[in-house]
């Protein structure tokens, strides 16, 4: 079949710039928050613009009325995925917040794992007119680069670890997991022959690549992971912490203090050769799938239990305490390859899952039953191409995101599946449960995540470099409160409003 011989790839990755300014020999721009925004690729395009353009035009007209706030960040180079750190600094008016993202290179210089800084400014502070007024093309002034690691390969999936505030986990096109303590790890230069930066542990373990399933355990400091080998891997990184405690010399280094992760014993220096980083092996290592393993989730309260996904159409839950084979496996969770999954973690009866096949599904583990076709609590249908990525927004049980190769970002309810909107039928076009739609990137949406620190601000990046003029797009946002807080509410806001302003003396004649 056509399928099994030109399968296309989860997530393609992005194509690196073919136009650079400077590129040869020249200097490139060197991370989020640096750059002018000049030496763009050329868009000499003939031919009719890509479908998304129409849809992006008209969500850039509403962006003052449906947004309370937004930062768009043209980067330097493509990236596969951001994520949130911790928060270091309160203000009066806007937050200073870590975040995470990787920058896949055209092999001039290294990959990279780029640390920066974001003020994320707090809601009902920003002007309607200062959040429409951006240039896609330019870089943000609320991203700053705090700090480059040049990663050995690619930087597919980037989690952190909710134990420690310095401790991330990154997958690569290789079967081993590099572990990083971001706050020991030296400030890099990306620049052609430098020697990548050494992982502060490896974790082995898979026969074949893992590139993208990774997760990291809310409840304890375990590692999960799955690959092209058809397997699920499960690490504890407090068996390095063991191993450690064994030697009497295994202090810490001046730059490692706080981290539960030894540093390089030199790590002014890079290291071309990651192999020789510490490392350690699984806990276990499971066997269900018969395919690639695309996704995995750990059961928020529990670092035993998990559930997986993958190019063979199955959802497996597993439970690490009875064993090594799956407990439950859904055979047909969707009809085409699985490439996303993530458990509630308000109610953990719940775990949506994404696919190729365009839709979410939604499942009650309840329910589940090994072999034959799953059965979704609901079926979620309204993209128009491969779902990338799902996520439970960590501030309303019920919500939750997805986006997919259409270049939307969909904000679900499930709760609002079967309802109709006071005032009039649902139309036609809308799909059920879905309340919001970010339209902002023009092409793919390849990562998000939701913000547990700042509620409902989302930072979501897309493989829009054809038409962005650099390598993608990032951006952080914020939808308005108006939009999701109870009608109720924000119809007596209005009405307060609304009395307010008939009471002016300058509306009064």
């Amino acid at each position: 079949m056509e399928s099994q011989t030109v399968r296309k790839k989860r997530g393609r990755k992005p194509k690196v710039r073919e136009y650079y300014e400077g590129s040869a020999g020249g200097k490139r721009g060197s991370g989020a928050g640096e750059g002018d925004g000049g030496g763009m690729r050329e868009r000499a395009r003939s031919g009719q613009q890509p479908p998304v353009d129409d849809s992006y035009s008209r969500w850039k007209n509403v962006v003052p009325v449906i947004y309370d706030w937004l930062a768009n960040h043209n980067l330097i180079w493509p990236s596969l995925s951001c994520r949130w750190g911790p928060q270091i600094e309160a203000g009066n008016n806007k937050n200073r917040q870590r975040l995470y993202l990787s920058e896949q290179t055209d092999g001039t210089v290294p990959n990279t794992l780029v640390i920066a800084n974001c003020e994320i400014v707090k809601p009902r502070v920003a002007a309607a007119e200062y959040i429409s007024a951006f240039n896609e093309e330019a870089r943000s002034p609320f991203v700053k680069k705090h700090k480059t690691i040049l990663h050995p390969g690619e930087v597919n999936r980037i989690r952190e670890l909710p134990q420690s505030n310095r401790i991330v986990a990154t997958h690569t096109d290789c079967p081993e997991v590099f572990i990083w303590d971001i706050e020991a790890q030296p400030n890099r230069h990306a620049v052609l022959g430098a020697a990548v930066s050494r992982p502060d542990l490896i974790l082995t373990g898979h026969q074949d690549n893992a590139e993208f399933a990774l997760a990291m355990c809310p409840a304890e400091p375990f590692v999960l992971s799955g690959g092209k080998d058809k397997s699920v891997v499960l690490w504890s990184i407090q068996d390095h912490i063991s191993m450690l405690a064994t030697d009497s010399e295994a202090t810490k280094s001046p730059g490692s203090s706080g981290s539960i992760i030894k540093s390089n014993s030199n790590p002014s220096e890079g290291n071309d050769r990651p192999a020789d980083s510490p490392s350690i092996g699984p806990r276990g290592i499971f066997h269900g799938h018969e395919d690639t393993v695309e996704d995995v989730q750990f059961c928020p309260s529990s670092a035993q239990e998990f559930c997986s996904v993958g190019d063979d159409s199955c959802l497996i839950l597993w439970d690490a305490r009875v064993g090594f084979s799956p407990v439950i496996k859904v055979e047909k969770a969707h009809n085409a390859d699985l490439h996303c999954v993530d458990w509630n973690p308000h109610d953990q009866n719940f775990i949506l899952t994404g696919s190729a096949d365009n839709s979410v599904c939604m499942f009650d583990r309840r329910n589940l039953t090994s072999g034959g076709i799953g059965t979704p609590v609901h079926k979620f249908e309204d993209h128009k191409a491969a779902v990338l990525c799902v996520q439970w927004c960590p501030d309303k049980s019920s919500v939750f995101g997805s986006s997919a190769e259409d270049g939307l970002l969909n904000i679900w309810d499930h709760q609002l599946v079967g309802k109709k909107k006071e005032g009039g039928p649902r139309t036609p076009t809308s799909a059920s449960g879905l309340f919001f739609k970010h339209a902002g990137h023009r092409d793919k949406v390849v990562d998000f995540h939701w913000n547990s620190s700042d509620p409902w601000t989302v930072v979501s990046v897309s493989d829009d470099c054809d038409v962005s003029g650099g390598g993608g797009t990032l951006q952080i946002w914020r939808m308005s409160d108006m939009i999701y807080r109870d009608e109720e509410a924000v119809l007596a806001e209005l009405r307060n409003f609304k009395a307010h302003v008939a009471d002016c003396p300058s509306w009064k004649q």
